[in-house]
């Protein structure tokens, strides 16, 4: 039948054709995959930033609001 060195050349060339059909997706989706691992660890180094304070009234607990006239 087939001798062993046979064996080796067929899936050799079964890989190689199975590479080329595949290949670009694989290829695509490893590097989509190697951006996101990149952004989510910058993420998690990068100090969050400290919320913004926006100057505004205070309105004490009990007061009624003067725009909607509600407590």
């Amino acid at each position: 039948m087939f001798g062993l060195s046979e064996l080796v050349i067929i899936l050799i060339v079964v890989i190689a054709v199975i590479a080329v059909k595949k290949g670009p997706e694989l290829v695509r989706s490893a590097g989509k995959s190697a951006r996101i691992l990149k952004a989510e660890a910058r993420a998690t180094q990068d100090p969050q930033p400290a919320p913004q304070v926006i100057p505004g009234e205070v309105v004490e607990p009990g007061e009624r609001s003067r725009e909607t006239g509600t407590a």
